[in-house]
């Protein structure tokens, strides 16, 4: 099988393991994260994890900006990052995405459920013309 760290891109060796995949919804995600939690504080150690994930993201866009020629006026960054660095970002998200599962499996909540909370909550900002400013229920 190939390795998570192979170039995606090399169709031949790698699509069917790892970019060709069955579908799997939030909620199905969320029950297999749930089922590799750890930890024995529910809430502080998902929200912390969160926290610390979201800065490796950020940590590793700003070395990329640091370590090489992006041109960060073009009107696409995201095409100046090669197949390994967009691989390591992705591996980083989906800490992101095991955290928020176990946080919110921890209140109560499903994936899906937020996902659908969080689109009409920006539908209604769009629709009502209220998508720039600030405040949690503008």
């Amino acid at each position: 099988m190939a390795s998570i760290f192979d170039d995606p891109f090399d169709r031949d060796s790698i699509e069917v393991d790892l970019v060709g995949h069955d579908e799997m919804t939030l909620d199905q995600y969320q029950t297999e994260a749930t089922d590799l939690a750890f930890y024995s504080t529910d809430v502080i150690y998902p929200t912390l994890g969160l926290a610390g994930e979201a800065g490796e993201v950020a940590e590793k866009v700003k070395k990329l900006m640091r370590d090489t020629d992006m041109d960060l006026s073009a009107g696409f960054v995201g095409e100046q990052i090669d197949w390994m660095d967009k691989r390591n970002i992705a591996l980083e998200v989906g800490d992101i995405l095991w955290y928020c599962a176990n946080l919110l499996n921890d209140i109560d909540y499903s994936l899906e459920e937020v996902a659908q909370m969080n689109l009409d909550k920006l539908r209604d900002r769009r629709d009502r013309h209220v998508m720039t400013g600030s405040g949690d229920h503008r």
